[in-house]
């Protein structure tokens, strides 16, 4: 049954006879229509983009922080694109997919991608750090309790960065801003670790028990002068 262009949307004719059941299937259908119907981010001409474009809009929604539209975007992109094999191997539809898998949990489709497509340096920082996260949020939750620095070090021992998020390089400034890091975050839990405590973090820093033991001498000593001059 054809509906005149007029008809859309005014709501039917009050009536006391029921209406007969090929409009009420009508009704049904149209009733129901703004449900189905695709929301603005759906309606983008996602067939007539090209990759670039694609890669554009994954970018600024990525730089927006927005991942549910982010999600949405990535579902519009029909498979039967022309360019589906470009874009399946674009760094930044790559990193957006990335983005959304680590933002829902499916943190094995994560892994697969960050392993399976080498990335640039500049998507390296971002890509390392939800490596890290995910994998430390599967050990907290198989622990059933937040991790220490020490239990973070044989998360990260454990599942190495893989080499196509990483280029090997261990920069020795980053090293030691994680050790200090490390030994910052454990001062805080306990400025007096025990003799087992020095060695566990003697391990994780690559330093020697003694060596972890003037640090937190001389930060316990730097923090009662800071006391002692703020009194």
């Amino acid at each position: 049954m054809v509906v005149p262009p007029g008809e859309h949307g005014s709501p039917p004719a009050a009536s006391s006879h029921p209406p007969p059941p090929q409009s009420a299937l009508h009704q049904h259908h149209h009733h129901h229509h703004p449900i189905v119907a695709p929301s603005p981010l759906f309606a983008l001409p996602t067939l007539n983009f090209t990759s670039a474009q694609v890669a554009t809009v994954c970018e600024t929604l990525e730089e927006s922080g927005d991942i549910d539209r982010l999600a949405r975007f990535l579902w519009s992109l029909p498979v039967a694109h022309p360019n589906i094999r470009e874009l399946e191997n674009s760094e930044a539809v790559l990193r957006a997919r990335a983005i959304v898998a680590y933002h829902t949990g499916h943190f094995r489709e994560l892994y697969t991608i960050l392993e399976r497509h080498k990335f640039t340096k500049a998507s390296h920082g971002k890509l390392q750090a939800m490596w890290l996260e995910a994998h430390y949020l599967e050990a907290e939750k198989l622990r059933g309790r937040p991790l220490g620095p020490v239990d973070k070090y044989r998360v990260r021992k454990k599942f190495p960065l893989p080499r196509t998020i990483w280029d090997g390089e261990q920069k020795t400034h980053c090293f030691k801003e994680r050790t200090r890091s490390l030994l910052r975050e454990w001062y805080l839990n306990d400025p007096y670790p025990n003799p087992s405590k020095k060695r566990d973090l003697a391990q994780a820093t690559g330093l020697t028990p003694t060596q972890v033991g003037n640090w937190f001498k001389n930060r316990r000593q730097r923090d009662r002068a800071a006391a002692a001059k703020n009194r």
